[in-house]
């Protein structure tokens, strides 16, 4: 098979699993999407600063600490990555993985903004860093260093091929699907493990909170009166593979990528380079806008973003294309976004469930697309799904059901 001639050859994606706010693996998962359900909780900051509301996982979900060749690695972020291999049979899928192409031949692509920096804040906070000593756990190679959770995920499935850390911002988790794509495509490996993980920590919360960005209450995609993100948690896996051993049904068919480099933080506001990426994908997955049944929208909540993202979808889709924005239910996962929001179209596809935009009660009438407020029951057979960060780094990409 040879992927690099042929754009359309789908990628298939034989295992996933995700643990986020809405629960710990894909079941928990439903449950709450069919209870509509949501994961957001009101958090209090520091001193001096307002509450805001969080998409954190419940401590049972996260661990207990890595111990013996693994706890150099220790820190929440890895914790939740390692109980996040054990749900789902996703270990065991990747196993056999193993077994059938060889462990070299098993690449592992993981996207991440902040890896295990809460880890690297606590150290701050513990100790003086004017006296040049952060303590004697700051570990900083195995925790806070970007390719750490990477190595890691690498360790523990005893998996040697191909293997890089996307640090892209909020599309990372995205993107790591797509880097899969051209490995697998250049014949550098058969399978790939792609992964998400961000933890909250204060880097992001104050971070956005002083970029104005930040919301007092549950975000609200689409809405009139949106006022900015949650920020959430989440670790979720997916396995790739040239062929569908073992079944699994669903593929990836098309990706897109974009960098408009419009602003620092801003999206273009015509959605030029989202818009791009979009049709990119669709363009490679060898399928019409009209062919696509379901758009899970980045939909973050902030006012240009979901502006910017609007334009995008209703110059590709018009008004025919049910959309609906998951981050009401789980927070903006930020380098776990791209693969929350995959795992929740496979879902939606596994389920014939698309998920309204949920604590959306007025949406905004300056915006064209057809936003999803309840839970639809219908069969979803191809999804689009966006991840846009930072910077410009969009990301786009095409799922089908294959049966």
């Amino acid at each position: 098979m040879n992927l690099a001639s042929n754009p359309q050859v789908p990628l298939h994606v034989t295992a996933y699993t995700l643990t986020s706010a809405l629960g710990a693996g894909n079941d928990a998962t439903l449950t709450a999407l069919r209870a509509r359900r949501g994961g957001l909780r009101e958090i209090a900051l520091r001193a001096g600063a307002r509450s805001t509301w969080l998409g954190l996982v419940d401590d049972d979900a996260v661990g207990a600490p890595l111990a013996d060749e693994f706890a150099p690695y220790d820190c929440r972020a890895h914790r939740m990555l390692g109980r996040a291999l054990a749900r789902d049979g996703f270990a065991q899928a990747v196993s056999e993985a193993r077994a059938q192409y060889g462990p070299e031949r098993v690449g592992c692509f993981v996207g991440t903004i902040a890896s295990g920096l809460a880890h690297l804040e606590s150290c701050y906070l513990r100790y003086d860093p004017l006296a040049g000593d952060l303590g004697p756990d700051v570990r900083v190679p195995h925790t806070a260093h970007l390719y750490s959770a990477t190595e890691y995920v690498c360790r523990m499935l005893d998996i040697e091929g191909p293997a890089a850390t996307i640090s892209t911002a909020c599309s990372s988790s995205a993107k790591v699907f797509a880097t899969a794509y051209r490995h697998i495509a250049a014949g550098l490996c058969d399978a790939a493990v792609v992964a998400g993980i961000d933890c909250a920590n204060e880097g992001f919360i104050y971070g956005f909170r002083s970029l104005g960005l930040l919301s007092g209450a549950p975000c609200r995609p689409w809405d009139s009166e949106r006022d900015g993100i949650s920020i959430g948690e989440a670790a979720g896996f997916a396995l790739l593979e040239r062929t569908g051993r073992g079944g699994g049904g669903i593929a990836l068919t098309g990706f897109g990528e974009s960098s408009d480099a419009y602003h620092m933080t801003a999206p273009h506001p015509d959605g030029t380079g989202a818009r791009a990426a979009i049709e990119l994908a669709l363009r490679r997955a060898g399928v019409r806008a009209n062919e696509i049944d379901y758009v899970n929208l980045h939909g973050s909540g902030t006012p240009s973003n979901d502006r910017s993202e609007d334009a995008a979808i209703a110059a590709v889709f018009g008004d025919a294309c049910a959309c609906s924005s998951t981050k009401g239910w789980t927070g903006h996962t930020q380098g776990a976004a791209g693969i929350t929001e995959a795992v929740l179209s496979f879902l939606s596809m596994r389920a014939s469930l698309i998920p309204g935009t949920l604590n959306t009660t007025q949406p905004d009438p300056e915006l064209r697309s057809p936003i999803t407020l309840e839970n639809i029951e219908q069969r979803v057979r191809r999804v689009l799904s966006n991840s846009f960060g930072f910077g410009g780094n969009n990301c786009a990409l095409v799922f089908e059901a294959l049966s």
